[in-house]
């Protein structure tokens, strides 16, 4: 498990909102179906992966903000670059994060498919050079950008850095010097907005299809990852 994503878990940035009383609730079931074909809000777009709530209570939009916790352990405060791009640049801010992270890099293989685990599940493959991952991810770009049970995180455990693409097709990036990741989200149009608020933060969907459990099972195999 990435550095990210012990960090997102232990509760500053909640994976899915549970709450009393759930817009999905006492509604008609045509009111979803619906809602699950909404995918423009304004100029922002969204992945296949992701729906807000049906009262659309956190409005999805494009920019980044910057998050800071504290680290117990090294009694310092870490800042953390949290990112959103609409669907037509996505993949490419995500693929040129990586940049500032070197050449050979460690990958965790994210996934919610399985019905009968609580949670994650994390695979990891140690030390795989930049451009092969870079070919890869571009193979199977699909899965990465629609499926909402898959996520995936890339870091250079020495230093440390990460850069995080989770389930809700968010970017997360963990660095002690953030400025040239900073330098890559402003490079594709994203500004600075640090009263961002993400679609993780509130009540929402994850959509999946079948065929993305064989995808997914492919790019284990591809990258050789471990659970």
């Amino acid at each position: 498990m990435g550095f990210l994503k012990r960090f997102w878990r232990s509760g500053a940035a909640p994976a899915c909102a549970e709450t009393s009383a759930s817009s999905f609730e006492t509604v008609s079931l045509a009111q979803p179906a619906a809602h699950l074909h909404i995918d423009r809000y304004g100029e922002f777009l969204l992945t296949e992966a992701v729906r807000p709530s049906l009262d659309v209570k956190i409005t999805p939009r494009a920019g980044y903000r910057h998050d800071s916790f504290h680290d117990g352990s090294r009694g310092k405060e870490i800042l953390v670059l949290a990112a959103a791009a609409s669907r037509e640049q996505l993949f490419e801010v995500f693929v040129d994060l990586l940049d500032p992270l070197g050449d050979r890099v460690d990958v965790v293989l994210e996934s919610s498919h399985d019905p009968e685990v609580d949670g994650h599940v994390d695979m990891y493959r140690e030390d795989i050079d930049l451009v092969v991952l870079k070919s890869l991810l571009y193979d199977f770009e699909e899965l990465v950008m629609k499926d909402g049970y898959t996520g995936i995180a890339v870091l250079r455990p020495d230093v440390p850095m990460e850069v995080q693409f989770d389930e809700h097709k968010l970017l997360f990036v963990y660095a002690r010097d953030i400025r040239p990741f900073e330098q890559v989200l402003r490079y594709h149009g994203l500004t600075r907005d640090d009263k961002l608020r993400l679609i993780s933060e509130g009540e929402h969907l994850h959509l999946t299809e079948e065929r993305f459990i064989d995808q997914f099972d492919e790019l284990k195999m591809r990258l050789g990852v471990e659970e």
